[in-house]
């Protein structure tokens, strides 16, 4: 037994919570959201804010910086320097951003499906084109398909790549010869590429990520990151976020994109909490991945042996699993609608992270076992109903 519960129920309902926000009988585990409640040296630091009971207009200061910097240098081998470093509300709202300062009306972004439906607005609101670079799929693994990538960089166009990584929702941590090759290309072509890495901590025990910037000098070069501890540490609503951009020219730009945007300064609890997350949250987030992925491998084995119509991608990041139901031949929005109809389990349907969606459905694991058992139990009784 860890030192902190992750078995505690904590009832969501009735608290405003957009992900709880269902009939009584509905089970929630579609959107990316935790069930736990954050560590306790981030609620103790909040606590401690609260109580000095005057909440006015907050600056960052260096602890922000240092805490930041300091964690990936320990957990990812990456030396960011502090001029690189912006604050920012969030990764969406960084996204629309660089989206609206870097590209023109009609110009077209580059963005790897089936992945994250958020990017999708972040894109058409603005004024720009959907490009997909569809993933391979093959004997149930996700590649990148690098001719087709190349073929759409070469599109005069194409002034910007929305990279996933590591990739949600196929769970892929990308390795640093597919990511050498992606600079490569966006270098050759011309492409800025924004590689949106808030899952980065959320991966299996013993294995890291790979930061896009640290690959090599090109990526470091062409590359804007968006990083976060919100996903890592459950705090997603208290809305903290960085960019970090190595390229001085193209730090400028993003840098007056979101001070036009005004998404450049923080609440008062934003810095607290992110520093509070790095400087002290490890020992909980160690604890955290090691249930997160038992709860991947308990769906997994249940799958394998009780639902054997589907067949679950195996991943090493992110407590969301890509669940193919190809099998049934009922598209992924009719299936979780009937899915949630019958039994009241609520999963996202596939088709909203593009064309490639339409045969999977995405499940939230980030909850109690009990939780977890309930939903499993659920998605059985459906999928005996669809046949």
């Amino acid at each position: 037994m860890g030192k902190f519960n992750f078995d505690e129920q904590i009832n969501r309902r009735g608290t405003d919570s957009m992900k709880w926000n269902v009939a009584e009988n509905e089970l929630p585990m579609w959107v990316a959201d935790m069930d736990f409640q954050t560590a306790p040296a981030i609620r103790q630091a909040l606590e401690k804010r609260i109580a000095e009971g005057v909440f006015g207009y907050t600056d960052v200061s260096d602890d922000w910086y240092n805490a930041y910097i300091d964690w990936w240098k320990r957990r990812h081998d990456l030396e960011i320097q502090k001029e690189w470093l912006m604050f920012c509300t969030g990764v969406i709202p960084a996204l629309s951003s660089i989206v609206r300062k870097l590209t023109t009306p009609n110009e077209k972004v580059i963005i790897q499906t089936p992945v994250y439906n958020i990017f999708f607005n972040s894109i058409l609101n603005n004024g720009c084109r959907v490009l997909e670079n569809p993933l391979k799929y093959e004997d149930g693994v996700f590649t990148m398909d690098f001719e087709d990538l190349e073929e759409k960089m070469s599109d005069p166009q194409a002034s910007l790549m929305v990279l996933c990584n590591p990739h949600n929702p196929v769970g892929k941590i990308w390795s640093k010869e597919e990511l050498a090759k992606v600079g490569e290309l966006a270098k050759k072509y011309g492409v800025t590429v924004v590689a949106d890495e808030i899952h980065c901590d959320l991966t299996a025990p013993g294995k890291m990520y790979v930061p896009f910037a640290s690959v090599s000098e090109t990526c470091k070069d062409i590359s804007i990151t968006c990083i976060a501890p919100t996903k890592t540490f459950s705090i997603p609503g208290i809305q903290t976020a960085a960019i970090f951009v190595p390229n001085k020219f193209i730090r400028h730009k993003v840098w007056r994109g979101i001070n036009t945007d005004e998404v450049a300064e923080p609440n008062v609890f934003a810095a607290t909490a992110a520093i509070a997350a790095f400087n002290e949250g490890e020992p909980w987030l160690e604890e955290l991945r090691e249930y997160l992925f038992e709860n991947r491998k308990i769906v997994e084995d249940y799958v394998d042996e009780k639902i054997p119509e589907l067949h679950v991608v195996r991943g090493d990041a992110t407590y969301l699993l890509w669940i193919d139901v190809s099998k049934l031949g009922v598209p992924s929005n009719k299936l979780a609608a009937f899915i949630r109809k019958e039994t009241g389990l609520y999963l996202s349907a596939g088709t909203a992270y593009g064309g490639t969606g339409i045969n999977f459905l995405r499940m939230n694991v980030a909850c109690t076992k009990a939780t977890l058992e309930d939903g499993l139990n659920r998605l059985k009784t459906a999928i005996q109903l669809v046949k």
